[in-house]
Formats: C-alpha cells, structure tokens, sequence
C-alpha cells in the first residue's frame, strides 16, 4: 500500500462521512434522532454518525500509541453535537496520515482493545480497517435515510473520483 492511496483512501473517507452527514443534518434533529429500528449496528441516524466518530478517534489513537478503555460516540445527543469534535478530529487524523512516511506503514502497533486484550498488527492494513469499517456502517446509514425520507446521494469511490476530477 502506498502513501498515495491511504491519502487519498482518507480524503474518500472524509468526504464520504460528510456527505452523508450534510443529508442527515438536513432531515433535521428529530428525524435524526428517531428510532429506525435494533436490526441496525445502531437505531438512530445520531447515535450511528456518533460510533463512526467513536472509531475513527480509538483507531488514531491507539495509532499514536493509546488504548482507549472505552469507545466514544454515545454521548453525543444531537448531530450538531458531534460537529465540531469530528472536524477536530478529522484534522488530526488528516495530519497524522500526511506525516506518515513509507516505513511508518510497515510500524507495528501494538494496542489492546476496550477489554484490554493485547493485539499486534502492521499499520497498513489498520489504515484500510478504518475507511472500511465506516463503509459498512454508512450503508446502514444509507439504509436509514431511505426508510425516513428516500434514497441518499451515492457516496461510492467511483462518484467521489469523478466528482474530484470534474467529470461529474
């Protein structure tokens, strides 16, 4: 894997998040917060953007060398909430994958999850982990959206690279 594509793996993933996020805030606070059923990861639009968050910062900071005892995102209880911390974080984590060098993808990091069970793993495929994890949730996300209000833009890479290169 090369810094080339965890870069642009990163802008994806933030542009992704964002635009899903921009329609969720448009449906407006109530909506977001309705419940839309327990089949999903989350049952909430709010509580799902606010585990997305919560990944995102476990995954960074356990990056930098930090094992949160506990994953982030619930006590978050509105979108606008979430906000302001999540482009706080998304800065940090946009520095972070600047500052990597080709090396630094090979570092071993060592970290234990919210049980405290030690794990070892190259940095490489964990900065994969993090954009694919949210695709899974931002199609439940999607999912939602439909069921409240119709079908969301797409937020695949394929829109995102042509949207990026103006072609669409």
């Amino acid at each position: 894997m090369s810094l080339e594509m965890v870069r642009g793996l990163y802008d994806y993933h933030r542009w992704a998040n964002r635009r899903l996020f921009d329609v969720t805030t448009a449906l407006g606070e109530d909506l977001a917060s309705r419940e839309v059923g327990r089949q999903f990861s989350f049952p909430t639009l709010t509580r799902m953007f606010g585990h997305l968050y919560g990944a995102d910062w476990v995954w960074l900071s356990r990056w930098k060398g930090v094992s949160p005892t506990k994953l982030p995102g619930a006590e978050f209880p509105t979108l606008a909430s979430i906000r302001t911390p999540w482009d706080d974080l998304e800065r940090e984590q946009q520095a972070f994958v600047e500052a990597l060098t080709p090396a630094g993808l090979d570092r071993v990091i060592e970290f234990k999850n919210t049980e405290g069970k030690p794990f070892k793993l190259a940095l490489w495929p964990l900065l994969q982990h993090v954009p694919n994890h949210a695709t899974h949730h931002r199609s439940e996300i999607a999912t939602m959206i439909t069921l409240i209000s119709g079908s969301p833009p797409d937020t695949g890479i394929n829109t995102y690279l042509l949207m990026k290169t103006g072609q669409q």
